[in-house]
């Protein structure tokens, strides 16, 4: 028996409408306006600037391209993955795990601090979101530190995003804050920027698929640099960023 066109209308109107909803999420998490901080934070591109190992647009691209592929990706992306399917399985206590995975995998005291108070703000701002019932959460919430990946994967399994959306927005809050910070920093003039914008959000899609391929015991990295660059900023002289 055939569908009627009237119910097929019906049926794709509303997945049309169920995929606005959540695209506009996924804009709202991702949003510059989102009051977490995050833009208080340089994740230690301000004093790689001091230091002189940025001075151009070429230079800056590879500092943010060798974070995103040996950092974001082995690290965050993969985890945040894996607090996606504890989310989905109700497996609170393996959340609580890889929570504390990550927040191990911070090498600075400055990017643990990035990362935490992120983190914490996010999940102030989402216990205040009338419409979302979060009852099922408080595991969660009374955890002593979060961070900011479990509490975006939070976030976004509670917008019922899928991971890979997740995933991609998570890439573009890290992609977007470094432009922007090595915007004023550099400088870089705005059109350099938003091209910079362009070419590294190109490789989104390779960062995740590497990400979803690494299994447990291939997690973390170390990135000497990024990691003394955080750790000295605290002593550089002049600082307009937190970190």
């Amino acid at each position: 028996m055939s569908i009627p066109m009237h119910t097929k209308s019906a049926n794709v109107h509303k997945a049309t409408q169920a995929e606005a909803l959540k695209l506009n999420r996924l804009l709202q998490l991702c949003s510059a306006n989102l009051p977490v901080g995050g833009f208080s934070f340089s994740q230690g591109l301000e004093y790689a600037v001091e230091k002189g190992w940025l001075t151009s647009v070429t230079t800056t691209a590879s500092w943010i391209t060798i974070n995103l592929e040996q950092s974001i990706a082995q690290t965050d992306l993969a985890i945040l993955k894996r607090l996606f399917i504890a989310l989905s399985t109700n497996d609170l206590n393996a959340f609580a795990y890889w929570n504390n995975y990550l927040i191990a995998c911070r090498e600075s005291h400055e990017l643990l601090l990035a990362d935490l108070a992120m983190g914490k703000a996010l999940i102030r701002l989402v216990k205040q979101l009338e419409p979302l019932n979060l009852e099922a959460y408080q595991m969660i919430f009374a955890l002593a530190e979060i961070s900011f990946v479990s509490a975006f994967a939070l976030c976004a399994y509670v917008f019922r995003l899928d991971v890979v959306s997740a995933q991609s927005g998570y890439c573009w809050t890290y992609i977007d804050n470094q432009v922007a910070a090595a915007t004023k920093l550099v400088p870089l003039g705005q059109t350099q920027a938003q091209n910079l914008l362009f070419k590294l959000t190109e490789n989104t899609p390779l960062l995740i698929e590497k990400a979803n391929s690494i299994a447990d015991d291939e997690l973390g990295a170390s990135l000497p640099h990024l990691a003394m660059a955080s750790a000295w900023h605290e002593t550089q002289y002049t600082r307009l960023f937190r970190s």
